[in-house]
């Protein structure tokens, strides 16, 4: 692949740093202090294509490539982290929804979905199913031309502030495992859907995070995203971009802390001289910036193999996702390290930044799942020369 971003890749980034530099930065620390879901902010970003970037133009999307949507993801994150990560898990719920809904359901919800007038949420965890999603136990029964849902959801990014939640349920047996499961698409108001308290959380406090509970709450057949024991499938497809999708906005946090931490080390000085002078923290900030750009790198390799449908795809995603987000905040929390005292107070940018890069490493699949579904594909019989 070609490492030289295009002028078309230019204009994205650029057009995402801007937007990020003019409506994130200023109002980053108040949404975190606050607890603020800035939705007139990610309404604008929708206006700027940026709620659709991967959905297809046939819904109203931008149809970009997985690297083109890694691009301006990192320039989101740079101005607010949490925002930009909630960004991407709309762009992954908008784009389940536009590539497997009915007619019926791309007519009513992917034209305000891919413009951010309206925003999705994904729900998959639960309770007793986090890292193994196969076992989930919130049900989908048929009763007429509609489905019966009942069950539960946890961490879910958005709920209560959301209108759509595309829903992962056990339409088959209890143990039928990951063939059992399929895929809704469901109005958030639907009777019987119940939502818990906004959680407490260490970061990613510009998005709400809920419990969700299902009591008898009817969805119509034709909210089916796919068909019926579908849904795994569409979950571990939606995953593949959704990893890389975190592993950018930790990128771009990661980014954003380097920019502080040169300009820090110019401007602060001890023993008479300024903390650029310094060797020992000339190397760290060096050794930063390398891993930074490597992790950048695997991303946008990643991406292309996603964009390619190369084979080994998935493991490509899950090692990029890994790699980029343990890379993302050890850059994050190195930073502190170079701004002293400093790099602690909420006076400066970067401890918002490392707390909202620490869970990265836990969703979309925590990154000892990601070294897991490396090493199976690694260790497959005839896996001598893979992955290379």
């Amino acid at each position: 692949m070609d490492f030289n971003l295009s002028e078309e890749q230019l204009a994205f980034q650029g057009a995402a740093r801007a937007f990020a530099a003019g409506e994130m930065t200023p109002h980053a620390a108040e949404w975190d202090e606050k607890k603020i879901f800035p939705k007139d902010v990610i309404a604008k970003a929708g206006e700027m294509g940026f709620c659709g970037l991967y959905s297809p133009e046939d819904v109203g999307g931008m149809g970009l490539s997985r690297v083109d949507s890694s691009i301006i993801l990192e320039e989101l994150a740079a101005g607010c982290t949490s925002t930009a990560a909630y960004i991407s898990i709309h762009n992954m719920a908008t784009w389940m929804t536009a590539t497997w809904g009915t007619d019926a359901v791309k007519e009513t919800w992917c034209g305000d979905l891919v413009t951010g007038q309206k925003l999705a949420s994904y729900c998959l965890t639960e309770p007793g199913a986090g890292s193994d999603a196969g076992s989930l136990r919130t049900s989908a029964k048929k009763d007429g031309d509609s489905y019966i849902i009942n069950g539960s959801k946890m961490f879910i990014s958005g709920a209560g502030e959301t209108d759509l939640l595309v829903v992962m349920v056990r339409t088959g047996t209890v143990d039928s495992g990951p063939k059992g499961i399929s895929a809704f698409a469901i109005p958030s108001d639907t009777d019987g859907i119940n939502y818990g308290k906004n959680e407490d959380k260490m970061g990613w406090n510009s998005q709400p995070t809920r419990a969700i509970s299902f009591e008898n709450a009817r969805v119509s057949a034709d909210h089916l995203l796919g068909v019926e024991g579908e849904g795994f499938k569409i979950a571990m497809k939606g995953l593949d971009g959704g990893r890389i999708n975190i592993a950018s906005c930790s990128i771009g946090a990661a980014q954003a802390c380097i920019n502080h931490t040169q300009a820090y080390m110019k401007e602060r000085s001890q023993f008479g001289k300024p903390l650029a002078a310094f060797q020992a923290l000339q190397f760290k900030l060096a050794d930063m910036v390398t891993e930074l750009v490597a992790a950048r790198t695997m991303v946008h390799l990643a991406a292309f193999k996603l964009d390619e449908n190369d084979a080994d795809k998935t493991t490509y995603c899950a090692m990029a996702k890994r790699f980029a987000t343990d890379i993302g905040f050890d850059v994050c929390n190195n930073a502190i390290q170079l701004h002293g005292g400093y790099g602690y107070i909420r006076e400066y940018p970067i401890e918002r930044f490392q707390r909202d890069a620490r869970v990265h490493q836990i969703l979309e699949g925590t990154n000892e799942i990601m070294r897991l579904v490396t090493a199976r594909r690694i260790l497959e019989d005839g896996a001598t020369d893979a992955i290379r």
